[in-house]
């Protein structure tokens, strides 16, 4: 699965102190109408009981200066919950999760499905609202580590 390359997302759940949040990025489009999203949780994970208590998430596409945020959700450092999103900005949606501030897209999501397969649960977001940033370029992950796209000269 390593050399699978893939955008960098942090997945925030939950509202006021019943938060937390994942760095993931198996995160796809599904279908345009209705918009919608797939995310991979996996079931042993914090976020997944903050998920089914409050039946909405927030894809955060970071953008490539965001690693810091990543390595946050992705419990570098021991951070766990409310702690994740210490080091950045965050507003609050109408689904009431939490955006980043200056993340390079936001799907704010309401959950439509869940699917249990193996150890993880794909979660189905039927799309709410979308948030664009300009010029910016995304944060990969790739065999392993973070990448960022370089532009040929």
């Amino acid at each position: 699965m390593r050399h699978l390359a893939g955008a960098v997302s942090v997945i925030t759940v939950g509202r006021g102190s019943d938060r937390s949040g994942f760095t993931a990025t198996s995160v796809s489009s599904l279908a345009i109408d209705p918009p919608s999203l797939v995310v991979c949780l996996n079931r042993v994970s914090s976020s997944w009981q903050v998920l089914q208590r409050h039946g909405s998430f927030c894809v955060n596409v970071l953008a490539h200066d965001q690693q810091h945020v990543a390595d946050s959700f992705a419990g570098r450092g021991g951070l766990k919950g409310v702690e994740r999103y210490q080091d950045a900005q965050w507003q609050e949606l109408a689904t009431g999760t939490l955006a980043l501030a200056d993340a390079l897209t936001v799907f704010d999501c309401e959950l439509d499905d869940v699917i249990e397969r193996h150890s993880h649960a794909i979660l189905v977001g039927k799309v709410r609202a979308i948030t664009l940033r300009q010029q910016v370029e995304p944060l990969l992950y790739w065999h392993g580590a973070y990448r960022h796209i370089t532009k040929e000269r």
